[in-house]
């Protein structure tokens, strides 16, 4: 049983976010559920995010100056430090919530054997004007792990965390990467405890052009080939099937990559090395076709 209303640590990172700062503040203001601390971990911002964070006044906001600029990884290592809620959720500073969305997880850990909750969510493309849902089947719970190694469906904005199993997982947030942490972090987490979701939306990822998911396609992809290589050492995620299969598909994503930046040798080459006939029609697609045309292709 949960205890009456237990705090709920909010995670907010933030190094120059003062475009979208207000709106990722005001939603959590605005949630339901209101007992709360908002941890806000400045990263040596330039800008105005401090005083921005600094004009609210609420005792609940609590704000600490980072010694030194660190990778985001690093960053939010510290600020979870600096929390004591028996939960805690992340909020980046383009991203927000809707205002149910503490109050819909926090009833799912009723379950002592449940130690993350997500939900789905809504992609704000602010590049073509658009909104959608993220995912359209039925979000895994349980223990996932299979599930999201073939198909990885968790927003870190929509997560909430039991502390008392954070506790136990090392490393935390993994500081050497720059774009995967949080992928990392879910996978290792769902190696050892179960999930629970929340099928409908309760946050909006904005998607503004400067993403690190948009800007780092080639750190995304070194990053991908290094932690396959690290996770072989893990017994739990090593075994899987599926991570046989998303080894593979790494090969592939780094073969498409290097033929739409014309290395097409190297794209060719791979077609002996990667298994699964869509995935070697993708490459040589990748090879064939110019670069946009491949793109609206795939993002059908």
């Amino acid at each position: 049983m949960l205890e009456s209303k237990p705090l709920i640590s909010v995670i907010m990172n933030c190094y120059n976010g003062q475009r979208y700062l207000e709106k990722a503040i005001n939603s959590v203001i605005e949630q339901k559920y209101d007992n709360w601390e908002l941890i806000f971990w400045d990263n040596h911002s330039t800008d105005r995010s401090a005083q921005i964070f600094l004009s609210y006044d609420d005792n609940r906001f609590k704000y600490f100056y980072a010694p030194s600029h660190t990778s985001l990884y690093e960053a939010r290592n510290y600020a979870i430090q600096k929390s004591i809620g028996k939960f805690f959720a992340f909020l980046d500073v383009d991203d927000w919530w809707l205002p149910a969305k503490l109050e819909q997880q926090l009833c799912l850990f009723e379950d002592q054997t449940v130690g993350l909750v997500y939900s789905n969510f809504y992609w704000k493309n602010e590049i073509k004007g658009i909104e959608y849902v993220a995912h359209h089947k039925q979000l895994p719970s349980g223990y996932v792990l299979e599930s999201i190694l073939d198909n990885y469906v968790v927003g870190l904005l929509t997560i909430m965390v039991r502390r008392a199993y954070y506790e136990l997982l090392e490393p935390k947030f993994n500081p050497e990467y720059n774009v995967i942490g949080d992928f990392d972090f879910v996978i290792r987490f769902a190696a050892k405890w179960r999930f629970a979701s929340v099928q409908l939306p309760t946050a909006y990822c904005r998607w503004h052009g400067e993403n690190l998911q948009i800007s780092g396609v080639k750190q995304h992809l070194y990053e991908l080939e290094q932690w396959a290589k690290y996770m072989k050492s893990n017994s739990i995620i090593a075994q899987k099937l599926e991570f046989r299969k998303f080894e593979n598909n790494i090969k592939r994503m780094k073969s498409v990559y290097e033929a739409q930046n014309g290395n097409y040798m190297h794209s060719l080459k791979s077609l002996f090395i990667i298994s699964g006939l869509k995935n070697k029609v993708k490459i040589i697609a990748a090879i064939l076709l110019p670069r946009k045309i491949f793109a609206n292709i795939t993002n059908r």
